[in-house]
């Protein structure tokens, strides 16, 4: 079913944890058309009437600010390029999002190794990367790394994570070999098989699409969110909130809660609803 004309709703947000000194989280809302972009508040209501939206989150590594650094190089480079896309639909152009996507994507990880390379200082930084690209007719995802994309349908209390964890003990659980559980609490669970820039000579993003209807929810969140709350917790809390939370938006009962409950590394999450 294509998405509802009416548009949707949005909570973001980003805390640097109870024990990191700096956030090396980043999150991205903006829409655009063929001309320019604009950046989104934390919250708000759009439609589809101005343009095409993105929304992001980047989990940066490499010590020091290199991390930070990271992660802000991947929100800006989709900033910077994104307007592209969209002036090669109003062209007449068969748009191919999947193939613009996995350019986006080599094009970030392309410019953070030249940087690796050429600056001592951010040497050896990397990030993660977790997009959804939200059009009138239809949606589309990239994601490399261990952040995440949650899928709510509407009128389920399910949740499902779209999104891959590019780590062997995620290759573990997706092949049955360990539990949820035991995916959530593995010592490795955070050691990345592949990253934008970092070590990773070749990157192999995950790219895919889907429609949706009214009431549907998307959450995007770095690993310190996941690994802070359970799935089951992160859609208790979305659709059907404890009294404490009711008040608070979305993406901020997140983060109030795997702060709480985990705190050890920045927290940054996104939760997108279609009205």
């Amino acid at each position: 079913m294509p998405i509802p004309k009416q548009g949707f709703k949005w909570s973001a947000g980003s805390d640097v944890g109870r024990f990191r000194k700096n956030n090396e989280d980043a999150f991205l809302a903006l829409t655009f058309d063929a001309h320019q972009v604009q950046y989104l508040g934390k919250y708000g209501t759009a439609d589809f009437t101005s343009g095409d939206f993105v929304f992001a989150v980047s989990d940066g590594m490499g010590g020091a600010n290199a991390g930070e650094f990271a992660s802000r190089i991947a929100v800006q480079k989709i900033t910077d390029i994104m307007p592209k896309s969209f002036r090669l639909g109003v062209e007449g152009f068969e748009r191919g999002e999947l193939d613009f996507l996995v350019e986006l994507i080599s094009s970030i990880h392309k410019e953070m190794v030249w940087m690796g390379i050429n600056y001592e200082e951010v040497r050896g930084m990397g990030a993660t990367l977790t997009l959804c690209w939200l059009t009138p007719d239809k949606s589309f995802f990239a994601h490399v790394g261990d952040s995440r994309l949650y899928y709510l349908p509407t009128g389920t209390h399910t949740i499902t994570q779209v999104s891959e964890d590019h780590t062997h003990v995620g290759w573990l659980f997706r092949q049955g070999k360990i539990t949820a559980f035991q995916a959530r609490t593995h010592p490795g669970k955070n050691l990345l098989q592949q990253s934008l820039g970092g070590e990773s000579q070749h990157i192999d993003p995950q790219l895919g699409s889907f429609e949706f209807e009214s009431g549907d929810k998307w959450v995007l969140c770095s690993d310190g969110i996941s690994d802070g709350i359970s799935d089951t917790r992160i859609e208790t809390l979305i659709n059907t909130p404890p009294p404490p939370f009711q008040n608070m938006e979305p993406a901020d009962r997140l983060i109030r809660e795997a702060r709480d409950e985990y705190g050890k590394d920045n927290l940054t999450a996104i939760v997108i609803e279609v009205m």
